[in-house]
């Protein structure tokens, strides 16, 4: 088997045009994939340096230079009901930079006359504001000073040149992502007295995009690692696993359509001004139908996506809600959003990615609250008609978080929300207790309570899973 580095495998030289934030697996199987086959296509010439956001790190670093920052990507999928898989050998990375260590180094990175974007992905702890944090430390310690003191040193560099300004694309999971990044910069460099001019020029030259990402990166597959080397014909220890499915969303300033033009290389990526309406519907189709799902299939004796979407009733009963609760739901083009949602459904039928459920079920009342509770609403306010199917969800977790189900399991939730539903539990009141629940204002903060009947009905169907089995009740309730 050949080693992966510049002596067994042609490598081009790009300039470097993007810094990136963050060396894990999911932007190197996300992000820098698609930069690579933009590469590829002739459609961009952009080399990616990586930037390692926190200290540490030095293994992962000697392994990307003993490989010369070259790696595959291994994808697995379901494409129009058919497997697909695509391995791809990712050439764009240029260096891997720790500035804690190379602080010259990184800022010679960040003053380059040549650097267009910068991506990001610090996790979902990585955009805070943190108090007095030092802007002239090398670096400073979270990510939003961090990018206020490259900032400030470009602007001085190029004397506040509008020229010079940067895209800066987060790709971290939280809401208005680049908003709030873009709020903390000039929060910091108010704080820090930087001057009108400055915060301006972040302001005018600099763009902020708000993203939502979406692809299922399991990261470096050691179980099968050396089946992998062996298929690819390289050692290469840097291999990233992921699903063949993908979209990214970027929402803001429409030039970044010129400086990432990934469109164009048949990637599934979507430019829109706001992104809040698609993010509201993903989260309505996937995140709703994985949080309604687990809690049934758990009790079928689910373990994976796959495995409950190999039981008929769980496969029937999640398309059914989605097709009959969800969409009607959202008010767009009946026909748009089907084709929408059977992309996002066929991803449930990937025979190459173990998704557990239980990892799914982590905190999965607020998870139901909201992800699910909006369609119930909108199916009341909207439509005038009860949600039968995504109300049955609810009454399907409760029951699970109970104690009293037919499984055995442990909620990975809010410990006193868990405590109070298993210890108000009451077996010959069982309206009672699920008003309960739905009454406590400490568990929820959307107006479950309000919404009339709904309790009763959610009652009503605790009822018929705890007498009948779950089985029988979700076969009950699909007719």
């Amino acid at each position: 088997m050949k080693p992966l580095n510049k002596t067994t495998v042609e490598k081009p030289e790009y300039p470097v045009k993007i810094m990136q934030f963050g060396e894990g697996n999911f932007l190197r199987a996300f992000v820098d994939w698609m930069i690579d086959k933009a590469n590829n296509d002739g459609i961009m010439n952009h080399g990616i340096a990586l930037v390692q956001p926190i200290g540490g790190g030095e293994v992962v670093k000697q392994i990307f230079q003993k490989q010369d920052n070259l790696y595959h990507v291994y994808l697995e999928g379901i494409k129009d009901k058919q497997p697909v898989k695509e391995v791809a050998l990712i050439k764009s990375i240029t260096d891997i930079i720790n500035p804690y260590t190379e602080y010259k180094k990184y800022e010679e990175l960040f003053l380059n006359e040549g650097l267009e974007l910068i991506f990001s992905n610090t996790t979902e702890a990585g955009i805070r504001y943190e108090e007095g944090d030092d802007l002239n430390a090398e670096p400073p310690k979270s990510f939003p000073a961090k990018m206020t003191a490259l900032l400030h040193k470009r602007f001085l560099k190029f004397n506040g040149d509008a020229a010079k300004g940067l895209q800066i694309v987060c790709c971290e999971l939280i809401e208005d992502n680049g908003s709030t990044l873009r709020a903390f910069v000039i929060k910091h460099a108010q704080a820090n007295n930087l001057g009108d001019d400055f915060i301006n020029w972040v302001k005018t030259a600099n763009h902020f995009y708000d993203t939502l990402v979406d692809r299922i990166v399991p990261g470096f597959p050691k179980e099968t690692i050396n089946e992998i080397q062996e298929e690819i014909g390289f050692e290469d220890n840097l291999v990233v696993k992921g699903e063949y499915f993908h979209v990214w969303a970027i929402g803001g300033d429409s030039s970044i359509k010129e400086k990432l033009p990934l469109d164009k290389a048949g990637l599934n990526v979507l430019f829109m001004d706001d992104i809040r309406p698609f993010r509201a519907k993903k989260v309505r189709v996937l995140n709703g139908a994985h949080t309604a799902m687990v809690p049934v299939a758990l009790q079928l004796g689910c373990e994976t996506v796959m495995d409950a979407f190999n039981t008929p009733e769980v496969e029937q009963f999640i398309n059914r809600m989605v097709a009959e609760e969800v969409l009607p739901g959202i008010g767009e083009d009946p026909e748009k959003l089907k084709a929408f949602a059977a992309k996002i459904l066929e991803r449930f039928y990937n025979p190459y990615l173990k998704h557990y459920l239980k990892d799914i079920s982590l905190n999965s009342l607020s998870k139901w609250e909201t992800r699910d509770f909006p369609t119930v609403a909108d199916n009341y306010n909207k439509l005038g008609k009860q949600a039968k199917l995504t109300t049955f969800s609810l009454a399907a977790l409760l029951v699970l978080y109970s104690g009293q189900s037919e499984v055995s399991f442990t909620p990975n939730d809010t410990p006193e929300f868990v405590q109070f539903i298993q210890s108000t539990f009451n077996k010959e009141d069982i309206k009672e207790w699920v008003n309960g629940i739905i009454n406590n204002d400490k568990i929820w903060t959307a107006p479950l309570k309000d919404l009339p009947g709904f309790a009763d009905e959610v009652a009503v169907l605790v009822e018929a899973i705890l007498n009948k089995g779950m089985k029988a009740a979700v076969t009950e309730v699909l007719q």
